[in-house]
């Protein structure tokens, strides 16, 4: 899903794009999990994981100190472990590389910590329409490197 609004007070054009996953997670069998990246003015702003569970609690310090999640993530073929920011317990803040992924992936999953163990979320952004996602937030999908 594709949303476009105007900041009232500076004028900023604002986009936001949206992937449901193909699944739920045992926790919440009502709501999907979401994958959100926003940009303004033209320019990629950040992206956010909301899985709708409660998370696990946080296992690995940032590089600043910040609380983070180490996920494993699983773009096509090939798996990484990467630590996003763990947001007061209900979402994570995704690094721009793995966005860069995403937007070009045809198969994407995340594997984090539920308060009841590990849970994946899946999703197929094949359907991500590249160009209005170079117009609205001048970001182009990256191949994830093979280690």
């Amino acid at each position: 899903m594709e949303f476009h609004s105007e900041d009232k007070m500076t004028g900023a054009k604002k986009a936001r794009f949206e992937l449901l996953s193909d699944n739920y997670l045992r926790e919440d069998p009502e709501y999907k999990p979401r994958i959100q990246f926003t940009c303004s003015n033209g320019k990629y702003t950040d992206t956010d994981f909301n899985p709708g569970i409660r998370l696990g609690p946080p296992n690995r310090p940032g590089f600043w100190g910040q609380p983070q999640m180490e996920v494993l993530v699983r773009v096509d073929d090939t798996h990484s472990n990467h630590g996003w920011n763990w947001v007061r317990g209900r979402f994570l803040s995704v690094d721009k590389g793995t966005t860069r992924e995403l937007i070009g992936a045809r198969v994407f999953k995340v594997e984090l910590r539920g308060q009841y163990g590990p849970e994946i979320a899946e999703f197929s952004p094949a359907g991500l329409d590249l160009a209005r996602v170079k117009q609205s937030c001048d970001l182009s999908a990256k191949k994830p490197s093979k280690d």
